[in-house]
């Protein structure tokens, strides 16, 4: 039987993010149809973020990639809730070394948790980098 889990990411990307990355985000939440050119196929074989309208998470899924206000400056904010099943959690990397040299504030990323897991393992993003907390 397969684990499921409930995959947020919660962070903003600084504005000066390269037009690449922002289109492989918009076909990873499914913003846009095709898959960017630049991205390989192998490596992004489908969207991952893209909400899915029969979810099994409460109150379904979500993707949300925005150019924000932050105040006195703009940055790109992206929120996505997704149901993964574990066969597919190791594509996770996959979108953490999309945004970890992007994101415009250190900490907190967002998470993954086992359906029946009450404690979540946290993403956090600093100087171009993640670490996925398992603890």
């Amino acid at each position: 039987m397969s684990l499921h889990y409930e995959v947020v990411f919660a962070c903003f990307l600084k504005e000066g993010t390269p037009e690449s990355v922002l289109a492989a985000l918009r076909w990873h939440i499914g913003a846009i149809a095709d898959r960017p050119p630049h991205l390989d196929a192998g490596e992004h074989p489908h969207p991952l973020l893209a909400p899915s309208p029969n979810s099994y998470l409460p109150g379904g899924e979500f993707a949300s990639l925005q150019h924000q206000s932050r105040g006195n400056r703009n940055a790109w904010g992206l929120f996505t809730r997704n149901f993964w099943l574990d066969d597919g959690i190791a594509e996770l990397v996959t979108i953490l070394d999309l945004l970890a040299p992007h994101v415009e504030d250190s900490g907190y990323g967002g998470y993954a948790r086992e359906e029946d897991d009450g404690k979540p393992s946290i993403f956090t993003f600093r100087d171009g980098a993640y670490d996925l907390d398992t603890d």
